[in-house]
């Protein structure tokens, strides 16, 4: 069953929210200049090159903050033995979602090209309106690396670490999504925002700094920010806890109780995690509300989010159009790589896959 193309969706022509009454205070979205100075200024440097491009295995790259940390194993006294049953309010309290990706386009003999695109989803009486940001295409190279790093320092996404080339892309992606997060709760009032992943942060790639003041920004304006992860690493009894609710009527949500929010290394929690399993079907998800609510807070969310949205097979419309619009396909891939070859003199060649060459129909892994 698909529900794309079954219901009122509508886009506006530049970047901004529509002046609805209900989220009236949203301003228009201005990228930070120095981001897009970058990725026109990087394009530069790919006139007249050679770009090598794959001809099999086109891999998209979806940005989602996950539960990336190593598996953890709680006990069964740490899942709640209430379940909570939930019943829709609807109250026309708008929903948005966020979501961002990013794709390799190719490698030229100084560096890789890459580009980011992220999408805003709000519903409002259940009719979506979308606004796409991007694509925003870099060329990344040893010239403009420190460039590209001063520029992830000032906004707090560089750790000590050290960072390798390949790994812009990443942290590229992950700046734009976090920027796109927090305009989204500092120009909103009392909506419903839906991230992407997990709010487990502490990673070299999720600093803490960034989302704690997301949260606290949502919380300011009476924000409240749901995170829903389609894959999870804590496990109960040696099953994943997305595994437990099978059996119980939805809409329901179990809590996971015990959970550590701090840990030897700069992991941290910075939500409450639920099991919710929000409608029928064979879907259940892990879900992190912001701590700083209370119990009551949240439960209300979740019931809000079931009254304004349409939830299919347990997963938030807005969310997944958010997910869809920011994707990159295979077409889409093709269409940025031949604009810039038309504008920047590139030429396009295939790389062969070493790995073919070499092992035929066994070289099945993807390459990097």
């Amino acid at each position: 069953m698909l529900l794309i193309g079954q219901f009122n969706y509508t886009t506006t022509l530049r970047y901004s929210f529509p002046q609805e009454s209900e989220i009236s205070n949203l301003k228009d979205l201005k990228l930070p200049h120095k981001f897009v100075e970058l990725s026109l200024a990087s394009l530069h440097s790919i006139r007249g090159r050679l770009l090598q491009v794959e001809t099999e295995n086109v891999l998209t790259t979806s940005n989602e903050f996950e539960d990336r940390t190593d598996a953890i194993q709680v006990g069964a006294d740490s899942l709640s033995a209430h379940l909570t049953p939930l019943q829709p309010l609807k109250d026309n309290t708008p929903i948005v979602a966020v979501d961002v990706s990013s794709v390799k386009l190719g490698e030229t003999d100084v560096g890789v090209l890459c580009a980011v695109r992220g999408a805003i989803v709000w519903s409002i009486e259940r009719k979506y309106s979308y606004l796409r940001i991007g694509p925003f295409p870099f060329h990344v190279t040893e010239e403009n690396f420190n460039d590209i790093l001063k520029l992830l320092r000032v906004y707090n996404f560089l750790s000590s670490g050290i960072c390798r080339l390949e790994d812009i892309q990443n942290k590229l992606s992950n700046l734009v999504e976090r920027w796109l997060q927090m305009s989204v709760c500092s120009m909103s009032y009392g909506n419903i925002i839906l991230l992407d992943g997990s709010l487990t942060v502490g990673t070299p790639d999720n600093p803490l700094l960034v989302l704690h003041n997301i949260l606290e920004e949502a919380r300011r304006r009476e924000n409240k920010v749901l995170a829903i992860s389609k894959m999870t690493s804590i496990r109960i009894l040696g099953r994943r806890i997305t595994d437990l609710v099978f059996k119980y009527p939805p809409p329901c949500l179990f809590k996971v109780n015990g959970l550590k929010r701090h840990s030897a290394t700069s992991i941290r929690i910075l939500g409450d995690i639920y099991i919710a399993k929000l409608a029928e079907g064979f879907s259940a998800f892990r879900l992190d509300i912001d701590k700083g609510l209370s119990e009551r807070e949240s439960l209300n969310a979740v019931r809000r989010l079931l009254g304004n949205d349409i939830v299919y097979q347990g997963y938030p419309e807005t969310l997944r159009l958010a997910h869809i619009l920011s994707t990159f396909t295979a077409s889409e891939v093709i269409g940025v790589q031949r604009y810039l070859a038309h504008k920047y003199n590139l030429r396009v060649i295939a790389r062969p896959s070493v790995r073919k060459i070499l092992f035929g129909p066994y070289g099945t892994r993807l390459e990097n």
